[in-house]
């Protein structure tokens, strides 16, 4: 007999939430280890007072909800003393408008509702539209940089260059394999990279960036996987943002936004 939701026992619906919590964490921190410590946090408060999941709509919505108390609570987690890239995102990040990010990573990335949204904050529905109103506003004035695009396959590699080109952004090149991947980023340095787990040639999008990376320093990297869940495990080193397939266009652009406040990269493993 298959077993329902209903059936679960909790610990496991929160263990099958998980990974989305820690993608979320992730995006808000610019970090795999700060957004993680925060999802650990949040797991911490679970076990320590279940009753959260006894009045919310869902039980995702119970788990981001308690996460959203404690993020609130501790303040997000910026760093002083920071210089250069990281010091320029820690300034934009300064100046928007109060919530406007944890709305749209939750609107666009985590594919909640409006009113699910402000359930999360615990703010009303009209707030919740309005700070979605003010982020994609913010969004246009977001920082741009150069972009590379790892994509295999020709169609999404042109979507993608199109969002990000509408952005204001510059694509440096499109990649579909893992040396052209290099040869591009060692060509003109991109600020951002947007990479495909599998590309063309059979080779790895992961170990693409990895080689790159190694070679270029800090730089914020986009994975977009049609299985999130592998880069979600927090037993390894994982990328900050990934988006998953197929994606929707504002998914994109709220990645796109976010990621560009942030330069910090660790050498992801692949699977």
């Amino acid at each position: 007999m298959t077993q329902t939701a209903s059936d679960k026992p909790l610990s496991r619906i929160v263990a099958d939430l998980l990974p989305f919590l820690r993608r979320y964490a992730r995006a808000l921190t610019g970090s795999q280890q700060t957004g993680d410590r925060y999802a650990a946090t949040t797991l911490e408060a679970f076990l320590t007072d279940r009753s959260i999941f006894e009045t919310a709509s869902s039980h995702k919505v119970a788990l981001f909800g308690a996460f959203h108390r404690i993020w609130s609570s501790l303040g997000a987690p910026v760093q002083d003393g920071e210089t250069g890239l990281t010091a320029q995102a820690q300034m934009h990040l300064s100046r928007l408008t109060e919530n406007t990010r944890e709305a749209l990573l939750l609107n666009t990335i985590e594919d909640f509702s409006v009113a699910e949204v402000a359930e999360i904050m615990e703010i009303e529905v009209s707030e919740a539209t309005e700070l979605l109103r003010i982020a994609e506003q913010e969004i246009e004035k977001s920082v741009c940089g150069n972009i590379l695009v790892i994509e295999d396959e020709a169609i999404i590699a042109l979507h993608i260059k199109k969002i990000v080109t509408e952005l204001g952004h510059k694509v440096t090149g499109v990649a579909r394999k893992h040396k052209e991947a290099v040869k591009l980023a060692a060509t003109k340095r991109p600020d951002l990279i947007l990479s495909d787990i599998q590309l063309a040639d059979g080779s790895s999008g992961v170990e693409a960036v990895n080689e790159i990376l190694a070679d270029a320093g800090d730089i914020p990297v986009i994975f977009i996987t049609a299985f999130p869940e592998r880069l979600l495990t927090g037993e390894r080193p994982e990328p900050a943002f990934l988006i998953s397939k197929p994606y929707t266009e504002d998914q994109v652009r709220s990645a796109v936004s976010q990621a560009m406040f942030f330069s910090s990269s660790e050498i992801i493993e692949g699977h």
